[in-house]
């Protein structure tokens, strides 16, 4: 909203209804958590006087909560769920009672930590540090689509001892999102005590200062302090961090400022004498037999993201003799979809680079779309949050790096990527061995064993220039989060036997199918990305000693269809051919289906069994053992041949 709404809003509050709310939720607040015998209560009671001013004065209610020009406001210490709740009841978003009898009930929405499946929740939160993150990705996400509105964000005084919040406040004030203020709970206790003992050199008003945020300190139980900071931020022409000085259970006078509270719920003898204090009537009694009724009736349902409509355009093909890095197919197929969205007017893209656009080709976009290009520098925690934020609202993300940077470094923010059910689109170059003179450090050699551990996260290794324009046209079109991987050298296009190219114009990529590259009937090697054209000089090694082996392309390794598996569990011999610790990849896959479906199979694993060493990528292949040469030789060892 503008500045005249906004501060409309502001001058029609009234201020004393606004503080027996702010009593109301205090008891819904020790009702709950005393209810649950478990919670947050402490920074529930010191949130909630900021938290319920903006809840009222912000652009959303139970009628615009999924329109894309809505205020969005976001919780990144994620505990003080019970704050959050009544906060969201108080404005009718959420019913009156069942969030009190329900919270920390096993079935039950409310959870422990605010989930984005409760309307007016806009990300899953708990895993502290991350919340501005995701403001961050919403912020640029509007920007890009045209949609104003502005960004709250509540945060822990503690969670500042996390590094990826400077990450995010350097990339705020570097792309001047304006719209964002920050309201930090300075209640100066956390689990292990005063903040200042815990972590003595954090000076959290100076941090946001020196990154180039306009700071304002209140009191945080006074409404006229709050909503002042309010329309000082709104008016402010950079981002604005408000220091809301509050006590830790605030409201009741044996829990002020009391750091056993910050995750303990008071017992029912404290209970009733809060509720005295507060001048409430405890209700206890009256929800533990609400308790008693609630019934699990079906898994939760995910939250829903604005529907997407994406132009795929035509595909850009390589001709046989053509050879190129998968990585630089990546960016000619990625640049024209950023184009062809722009000019028809559909879901835009947007790009998310750590330092790495002309090595992870993202520089195509950067140079002739800048406002779709977003730069955060080495910051690799921020970027998975705001990419991964910025999918669910409006537009699609891709989130290009290197394997060790965009997937191990960031396990736990894509873990809580596909919790919020994002549709973030991260590509990796330099996975697997095919990473050359780097060595150990850069070897990502694991990223389909740690992202298989994700629910819901699609894993595919494309394995030419062809097979890469194909796949990032479909991730791109379809739902969810993706994770394309290639590696780093050029690769030769991948041939029917006639000469012809393989992946032509007539392949159609689907989720959890194979193709077979060659024929042949003594066996199958299967093998997926940079394996794949090495798979087939494997065939020309053999078949020159009378071997005939299929070579079946597995472009989806953490996942086969059931059709997939019934065609390679066909073949008598089967071989796995992979540049990833072999007992996480491909053949880990194979051996699972194999035991559920109980249907044995006769599988060899040839891959990664220690950190590679630093060498040019041909010669790295050979003394682990994996080179086509050294594959062939090992596949007649296993043959008797």
């Amino acid at each position: 909203m503008n500045f005249q709404e906004f501060s409309s809003r502001i001058a029609n509050i009234d201020y004393e209804k606004l503080k027996s709310e702010a009593r109301i939720c205090r008891g819904d607040i020790l009702t709950m958590t005393t209810l649950a015998a478990s919670g947050h209560p402490g920074g529930s009671m010191s949130t909630i006087d900021a938290l319920l001013t903006v809840y009222h004065i912000a652009n959303i209610n139970k009628f615009n909560i999924n329109d894309l020009s809505r205020d969005r406001i976001i919780v990144s210490h994620g505990h003080i769920s019970p704050a959050v709740y009544s906060s969201l009841a108080r404005i009718g978003i959420l019913p009156q009672e069942e969030y009190i009898a329900y919270f920390r009930k096993a079935g039950s929405m409310y959870e422990g930590h605010i989930e984005r499946s409760i309307p007016g929740v806009e990300w899953t939160t708990g895993n502290l540090g991350q919340g501005l993150s995701a403001a961050c990705g919403m912020a640029v996400a509007g920007r890009v689509s045209g949609h104003e509105f502005d960004v709250f964000v509540f945060m822990g005084d503690g969670e500042h001892e996390k590094g990826q919040i400077t990450e995010a406040r350097r990339f705020a004030s570097k792309y001047n999102l304006s719209n964002i203020t920050v309201i930090v709970d300075y209640n100066c206790l956390q689990i292990s005590g005063d903040i200042s003992q815990v972590m003595p050199a954090m000076d959290i008003a100076e941090s946001y200062k020196s990154d180039g945020w306009e700071v304002i300190s209140i009191d945080g139980h006074d409404y006229k302090d709050i909503t002042g900071a309010l329309l000082k931020a709104k008016s402010c022409p950079k981002p604005v961090c408000i220091i809301a000085n509050t006590k830790m259970g605030s409201g009741v006078s044996f829990m002020e400022h009391v750091s056993s509270f910050h995750g303990a719920p008071l017992s029912e003898e404290q209970y009733y004498k809060a509720m005295e204090e507060l001048q409430l009537e405890p209700k206890l009694d009256y929800y533990k037999e609400m308790r008693k009724g609630f019934m699990w009736a079906a898994p939760h349902i995910k939250a829903e993201n604005p529907r997407a409509n994406i132009a795929t355009g035509k595909r850009i093909m390589y001709a046989a003799d053509v050879k190129t890095d998968n990585r630089s197919a990546f960016g000619a197929a990625l640049l024209d979809l950023v184009k062809l969205n722009k000019a028809e007017g559909q879901t835009d893209i947007i790009v998310f680079d750590c330092d790495l656009a002309g090595s992870v080709k993202t520089n195509g976009v950067e140079k002739n779309y800048p406002e779709n290009f977003f730069q955060s520098g080495i910051a690799e925690h921020h970027t998975a949050v705001c990419a991964g934020a910025a999918s669910v609202n409006g537009v699609i993300s891709f989130f290009a790096d290197f394997g060790m940077f965009g997937v191990d470094e960031v396990y736990n923010q894509h873990r809580l990527n596909e919790i919020n059910s994002s549709n973030l689109k991260v590509v990796t170059t330099h996975v697997g061995v095919d990473v050359g003179e780097d060595g150990k450090t850069h070897m990502c050699v694991d990223y389909i064993g740690l992202l298989r551990n994700i629910f819901g996260f699609n894993i595919i290794c494309p394995a030419d220039p062809n097979e890469v324009d194909t796949v990032i046209r479909y991730v791109a079109k379809e739902s969810g989060n993706f994770h394309v991987a290639m590696g780093r050298s050029k690769v030769p296009v991948i041939t029917k036997e006639d000469g012809s190219v393989f992946f032509d114009e007539n392949y159609e990529f689907k989720y959890g199918e194979v193709s077979t590259i060659r024929q042949g009937k003594d066996g199958a090697i299967l093998a997926y990305g940079a394996t794949l054209y090495r798979a087939c000089r494997v065939y020309e090694i053999l078949k020159e000693k009378g071997i005939e082996l299929a070579v079946i392309n597995v472009p989806t390794p953490a996942y086969l269809s059931d059709n997939a598996f019934t065609s390679i569990a066909g073949y008598k011999n089967i071989f796995t051919y992979e540049d990833h610790i072999s007992s996480t990849g491909l053949f880990s896959t194979l051996a699972n289906m194999s035991l559920r479906k109980k249907q044995m199979l006769n599988i060899t694993p040839y891959g990664v069994e220690e950190f590679p060493v630093s060498g040019n990528a041909d010669e790295v292949y050979d003394m682990l053992g994996l080179s086509p040469a050294k594959v062939a030789d090992k596949i007649l060892k296993e043959l008797g041949k």
